[in-house]
């Protein structure tokens, strides 16, 4: 790099760091003054709110603001150089605006890339961890179950549970349906008591009638206990522990995939997860350029106005992805067309200001 990049990219770098460490300290202390309370009426470790809490909290946030403090901060470094007239002196010996825009573009790359990272590997563990100290220190009750659990365990294999209780692992009555899509029910096992063995991983039914039909020919049997095995364990009706914030990429794609496979409802919601996963660090980028358009050229209400532009365009640069996004959960608009359609427009606005930039 030239000793041009290396000035925009460490103004560029210190100014995002510093307001993203800013905003943690305003956060943090509005997070401790709100949960002091059950920290000292749980007995909290410090070492535990410290290092299980907090330092698994700083990641979730820093990406959560990533993009809109990236867009402040190439809008605050360019407003102050064009208000110190250096782009004017930049552009005039021989720089083009694109080439100008080079270190900011390096940049958003490297912090959009960062960004993918910690949203999709980095992030989910910790956010595991946070949770599980919330739910010793900080939350109530852990969920005590559910009911009507409906799904396929398997093509062709369907359960359903009147209810399930997660501290006995014990659900009440159980039917296991396995049906041939050409021929159809081929047997059903039900009973009235489900309850799961963690130490074999088997599902122990009790009071189970056995019902099998082959060739038009239909046998019940009655057993008092039945140990088998099924493709399905006590977490997946838990949707606490099916949270997708505690999933990496790969596998929140096993998740979607099991989902699809079980008949699930909440398929579009998991495909926006995922492909926002995808597209979010790309707004990053984009969101660098307009902020580096928005504020190159010298106004009377300096670095205020730009900022004032900036903010309204990422704000609703946001607004956008949240309405696009709820058309895909609760509509007919594909999930990757929805995250995808407000990165492409505001690219679209990113090249027209790189354009009327000042030349």
């Amino acid at each position: 790099m030239k000793t041009l990049d290396k000035y925009i990219v460490k103004k560029f770098l210190s100014t995002f760091v510093l307001a993203i460490v800013l905003l943690l300290l305003i956060i943090i202390a509005f997070d401790i003054s709100e949960k002091i309370d059950e920290f000292i009426d749980r007995k909290a470790p410090f070492s535990a709110i410290l290092f299980q809490y907090y330092f698994n909290f700083i990641p979730y946030f820093v990406n959560l603001f990533s993009s809109l403090f990236v867009f402040i901060a190439a809008v605050f470094v360019t407003s102050r150089m064009a208000g110190n007239t250096e782009i004017i002196a930049i552009l005039s010996g021989g720089v083009s605006f694109r080439r100008f825009l080079m270190p900011f573009i390096f940049t958003g790359l490297f912090l959009a890339a960062f960004s993918f990272v910690l949203q999709n590997f980095i992030i989910p563990p910790a956010n595991k961890e946070r949770l599980d100290f919330e739910y010793v220190y900080v939350r109530k009750n852990k969920p005590m179950g559910t009911r009507n659990i409906h799904m396929q365990i398997s093509p062709g294999q369907y359960i359903y549970m009147e209810s399930f209780t997660f501290q006995n692992n014990r659900g009440t009555l159980f039917t296991l349906e396995d049906i041939d899509f050409e021929t159809g029910l081929r047997r059903k096992i039900s009973a009235d008591m489900a309850t799961y063995d963690s130490i074999t991983g088997n599902w122990i039914l009790t009071q189970v009638y056995d019902r099998t039909i082959r060739d038009s020919v239909e046998t019940l049997c009655y057993l008092p206990s039945l140990d088998t095995t099924l493709a399905i364990l006590p977490k997946d009706f838990n949707k606490d522990m099916e949270n997708v914030d505690v999933m990496d990429f790969f596998e929140l794609n096993q998740h979607i995939a099991r989902q699809k496979m079980r008949g699930a409802d909440n398929i579009s919601e998991l495909e926006v997860e995922r492909n926002r996963r995808i597209a979010f660090p790309f707004s990053t980028i984009i969101l660098t350029i307009i902020g580096v358009a928005v504020s190159s050229r010298k106004t009377r209400g300096g670095t205020g106005l730009h900022i004032g532009m900036g903010l309204s365009i990422s704000f609703g640069f946001i607004l956008f992805m949240q309405i696009s996004s709820t058309f895909a959960i609760n509509g007919n608009l594909p999930p990757m067309m929805a995250v995808w359609i407000p990165n492409l427009l505001f690219a679209g606005i990113a090249y027209l200001l790189v354009r009327w930039a000042p030349k």
